[in-house]
């Protein structure tokens, strides 16, 4: 099992405090603090919403949300979780998944009724009792992925009778305790004071529990650098691609430490042939590629790598190295639907920020979101009256009809595609 740290963050009147037990302020912009964690490689944040109020667990969401969107590693989400409602918010806010917290009971009801709806692998649970943990071992076993152990007694004999992975609280601690907390079989990760103290150090601590026998996470590679073909230089090249939409962004080259480099940051990595050095993409400007994945072509002398970008990708400031066209049939253009809907909105957006004199859209936009909430319910209730016409074309002019103007709702509400697709990815 690899094992992981996790950084915590402790959300206060929208700022970031040092923990349950201290509001001292450690950051006024959680966002870039989480964004300092995750660049320092933590392999996971936790996010724990210590609001009392709707109005501020409200705007305590919207920062998670920022967080999920911004950061490259996975997120718990943690609350005072009362109802399912409040689990659903969490992940629909983007957390990989959420937290319950069990202070002094074992909510079974609460837990198995999420578990259910979301799945085991969405939840986890923190406990301080070893006692009653260990009790509820089979109820957590079905319905909870992994346990977050808050408890500083009986620690050995929560992480050896669990029944499912245990991540460790851990305070001020050694590092022989670290390693000796980690090297139990149940344990598979650790969190707390300690890792967020350690943070501008991780990737040396994992490289020494990685010497002591301590798996650490890691993207594992099925092809070891020796088994590619190199060019004359040793070299292999990579073309680097945008995981959502397959945009071509540029190409470099990698040698061996390039290679083994971006596998243990998981931050694409080559090597620059023109200054002779190792070159972390986005080290400079602040434009980093993140690893999404790694594949070899049939004769093992090319890469192609999926990233997610930040910024653009190339020297120029455009998104992508490839922006000279040199020629195009006319019956080359793309009907991938994400793209004709986004060149749609885009035009939409562009009639809002400009508008045009006797643009049925800018008509919209000016009589303000209930005529467009009318419309919407006009053509909605239009494809209902087309289904039942056996003529298909009825039903497509009319969805047709009805996305241009869920479109012009989505604009004045500032709502984006990418974001319609991330929320249906994540169901």
């Amino acid at each position: 099992m690899r094992k992981k740290l996790t950084a915590s963050i402790f959300l206060s009147k929208g700022k970031a405090v040092q923990g349950y037990h201290n509001l001292q302020v450690l950051s006024e912009d959680p966002v870039a603090l989480a964004l300092k964690y995750s660049e320092y490689h933590a392999d996971e944040l936790l996010i724990s919403d210590m609001s009392d109020h709707d109005e501020e667990r409200e705007k305590h969401l919207d920062l998670i949300k920022e967080i999920c969107e911004k950061v490259q590693v996975p997120v718990i989400g943690s609350c005072l979780v009362k109802k399912m409602e409040d689990v659903k918010k969490l992940l629909y806010a983007g957390c990989k998944k959420a937290m319950l917290t069990y202070i002094d009971q074992v909510e079974e009801e609460l837990t198995k009724e999420v578990s259910l709806k979301f799945g085991k692998e969405k939840i986890i649970v923190a406990v301080l009792n070893t006692k009653f943990f260990l009790s509820h071992s089979e109820f957590l076993e079905t319905y909870v992925s992994e346990v977050l152990y808050l408890g500083k007694k009986d620690f050995r004999e929560a992480y050896a009778l669990s029944p499912i992975p245990v991540t460790a609280w851990l305070s001020d601690v050694s590092l022989d305790k670290l390693i000796e907390t980690l090297a139990q079989e149940n344990v598979c990760g650790a969190a707390g004071e300690m890792i967020n103290q350690s943070i501008k150090e991780i990737d040396s601590l994992k490289m020494l529990l990685n010497s002591n026998g301590i798996p650490m996470s890691a993207l594992d590679a099925a092809i070891c650098f020796e088994e590619f073909k190199k060019n004359s230089d040793g070299m292999v090249p990579v073309i680097v691609q945008d995981y959502k939409t397959d945009q071509v962004l540029m190409l470099a080259y990698m040698n061996k430490e390039a290679y083994e480099k971006t596998l243990s940051t998981g931050k694409m990595t080559y090597w620059s042939r023109s200054r002779d050095e190792l070159w972390v993409k986005g080290d400079t400007s602040g434009h980093y590629q993140y690893v999404k994945s790694l594949t070899a072509d049939c004769d093992k002398d090319t890469i192609l790598a999926k990233v997610s970008q930040t910024g653009a990708a190339c020297h120029t400031g455009e998104y992508s190295c490839f922006f000279n066209k040199i020629m195009e049939k006319e019956d080359a253009k793309t009907t991938n639907p994400l793209k004709v809907f986004e060149d749609v909105f885009a035009v939409i957006m562009d009639r809002k920020l400009h508008p045009k004199e006797g643009s049925y859209t800018n008509y919209l936009f000016d009589k303000g979101v209930d005529k467009i909430l009318k419309k919407l319910g006009e053509e909605a209730t239009e494809i209902v009256i087309a289904a039942k016409n056996p003529n298909a074309n009825e039903i497509k002019y009319e969805i047709s009809d009805f996305l241009y103007h869920m479109m012009v709702l989505m604009a004045e509400k500032g709502v984006t595609w990418e974001e319609i697709v991330e929320e249906l990815a994540k169901r």
